[in-house]
């Protein structure tokens, strides 16, 4: 289009100058882009695009008058250039005219053809020259400059955080409107931003286009499949600078560095409580309103956070979605996955800085600390009872309501939790899933497992302080602590009669009710305790699993082991500081000293009689069994 203005010349009313070419009118109006251009009337100068020789230096005039000539018939929102018109319309046709030669994949636009085709070349021209970090586009490498320059030139106006992207500052402001702009037509829902709206739009179709080119695993989000490519590469860009510590994403590193300056700006307005991140209080906040808001379409069951809602979905479809690469093992969160796959690896990298204990998960290390300080920071609003874990406070409250909703289909037994409820399936099935790797020994449970590995060790990692005996577990050595305050807290509320032991209590109330809970499965014949039941069923079995190291004699119980060991040993580190009598045993010193207390405490429930030691109640307890077998 080369038509002739219709003056030779156009006046400026910014400064009164005039211009011949469309050259010097550009550079007049960028000196002045500070002050505020007077509106012409089309009586005194025609500013249509064809009155001019160049079509361009139109287009320019309109982006200093703010003047936006072309309008979307579908919408109605204006714009300034008729190509950006065009481009709005394909998002209502949603043609993609644009397809990549190599992989078959449509765009939009021309540019984001071009910027895709970077992918398929691996060109990166964009590079840091501070760092000298590459990138495909060159947004990404101004984005990166700020990493360097530590410039959030962004601020929000109303809460004064900042942003070094301006696009991240828009998207904050949202939260200050809680304005919704964008509607799911499906089924309503209304999201802030365009693009929360498209990635839930996914969950509707289910599609997932983003696929890995190394695994073949699908993706709903881009940024999924980057973040997903880091597992291949085992690369981890961003590095703490004050611990050298580096994560796959920026979003882990920022709660870090809280760590290191113990930063907690996010501050509970009720109970004044402080959090390091903002969805950590926002979690904290529904622990004051007790709302639900988040409720499973199968059973109505209601959760506080929406991610606890989409865990328990899983429950239902029993899908496992992560599977271990090494042995198949299947799991429903990516965390779980995470964990397990150090038990092939044995790392460990959760170390205690006060004894150089390591862990697989960071849950573990955490309630391990609590070991070395003694803090129980969760009570109960109820009782006062103190717990070191908000989990073990939370199974405690059932106490209290008495609720019991998870049931056996098999039997009608009801269980307070659904671990007690999957423990208590397999004494159905028979069914002993965990096997020890160095004997044929198998477990229903892993923590059992655990346990029984250590007997082939010898390893015993807990240590008391204050004597220095060591134990293969942590509640063993929390049992063996209370011995030496002699806090007796737990009292029998019919004969008044103290314990240092919640079990030992309730072991002891079952001598008052005379209730047998533990049954026989093979006889019928009822218990008052678990062990003495696992006493009894070896008489229904020659089963002699405790052989001796020394000379492979064999035997039904491991205290029978025990005391057939001292016949190898002459070693006695145990004395009676009453009548400096010496024990090879520890257990054996506290049977004796029950002789100077006259103290009884293990009955016999066939006939009543006490002895000082449940050795020697199991001892007696085969009395009673016709067929008397010889323990030794």
């Amino acid at each position: 289009m080369n038509e002739t203005c219709i003056s030779n010349s156009i006046p400026l009313d910014v400064c009164g100058e005039e211009s011949n070419e469309s050259g010097n009118l550009k550079g007049d109006f960028v000196s002045h882009k500070n002050e505020k251009l007077t509106n012409y009337e089309e009586s005194d100068v025609n500013l249509k695009i064809k009155d001019f020789e160049s079509e361009k230096c139109g287009k320019h005039l309109l982006t200093h008058t703010k003047e936006k000539a072309y309008i979307c018939e579908i919408c109605s929102k204006i714009f300034n250039l008729r190509s950006k018109l065009k481009t709005h319309l394909l998002t209502h046709t949603n043609e993609k005219p644009y397809v990549c030669e190599i992989c078959s994949k449509a765009f939009k636009q021309n540019s984001h053809l071009k910027s895709h085709l970077l992918v398929h070349t691996n060109d990166k021209p964009h590079v840091c020259e501070i760092c000298s970090k590459a990138f495909r586009y060159g947004f990404s490498l101004k984005s990166h400059f700020l990493i360097h320059t530590k410039e959030n030139p962004h601020v929000c106006k109303t809460c004064n955080k900042v942003f070094t992207e301006k696009c991240s500052l828009k998207s904050h402001l949202l939260t200050h409107t809680n304005e919704k702009l964008y509607v799911c037509e499906i089924c309503s829902k209304a999201f802030a931003l365009n693009n929360t709206l498209k990635f839930h739009m996914l969950t509707h179709s289910k599609e997932k286009p983003h696929s890995c080119e190394i695994c073949n695993k699908t993706f709903a989000r881009a940024y999924s499949l980057k973040s997903h490519m880091l597992t291949h590469t085992n690369e981890k860009p961003y590095v703490c600078e004050v611990c050298s510590k580096a994560f796959r994403h920026r979003v882990s590193l920022k709660p870090h560095l809280l760590t290191h300056t113990k930063e907690k700006p996010f501050i509970c307005k009720i109970c004044s409580k402080a959090f390091a991140r903002n969805d950590s209080l926002k979690s904290h906040l529904l622990t004051h309103s007790r709302e639900k808001p988040f409720v499973c379409e199968i059973c109505s069951k209601a959760f506080k956070q929406n991610g606890h809602l989409k865990s328990h979905l899983l429950t239902h479809t029993d899908e496992k979605p992560y599977v271990c690469e090494i042995c198949s093992e299947g799991f429903r969160h990516n965390l779980s996955l995470k964990s397990h796959f150090l038990t092939h690896s044995n790392e460990k990298p959760y170390v205690c800085k006060v004894c150089n204990k390591a862990f697989v998960r960071n849950g573990y290390f955490k309630t391990h600390v609590l070991t070395h300080t003694r803090e129980k920071p969760y009570i109960c609003e109820i009782c006062n009872k103190r717990f070191t874990q908000n989990g073990s406070l939370k199974t405690h409250m059932i106490i209290h309501t008495n609720e019991k909703p998870y049931v056996c289909e098999i039997c009608g037994n009801a269980f307070a939790q659904k671990g007690t409820l999957k423990f208590h399936f397999l004494t159905h099935t028979k069914e002993k899933p965990f096997v020890c790797p160095a004997c044929p020994k198998a477990f229903r449970q892993r923590n059992c497992l655990s346990y029984h590995m250590l007997t082939h060790t010898k390893e015993k990692p807990c240590i008391c302080e204050i004597c220095n005996k060591a134990f293969a577990r942590n509640d063993m050595l929390n049992r063996h602590l209370r011995t030496h305050a002699n806090d007796k807290n737990y009292v029998c509320e019919t004969c008044n009669k103290a314990f240092n032991q919640e079990c030992s209590l309730k072991y002891h109330m079952l001598t008052h009710t005379k209730e047998n809970p533990y049954v026989c499965e093979i006889c019928n014949e009822a218990f008052a305790q678990n062990c003495v039941l696992k006493i009894h069923l070896l008489t229904h079995t020659d089963e002699k699993p405790f052989i001796c190291q020394f000379c492979s004699k064999s035997f039904r119980l491991s205290i029978n082991l025990k005391s057939h060991l001292l016949t190898h040993t002459i070693e006695k580190p145990y004395v009676c500081e009453i009548c400096k009598r010496t024990f090879a045993q520890n257990g054996a010193l506290k049977n004796h000293l029950l002789t100077h207390t006259k103290e009884y405490p293990y009955s016999c429930h066939y006939c009543n009689k006490t002895y000082r030691s449940i050795g020697s109640l199991s001892y007696h307890l085969f009395t009673h069994v016709k067929d008397k077998i010889d323990l030794l």
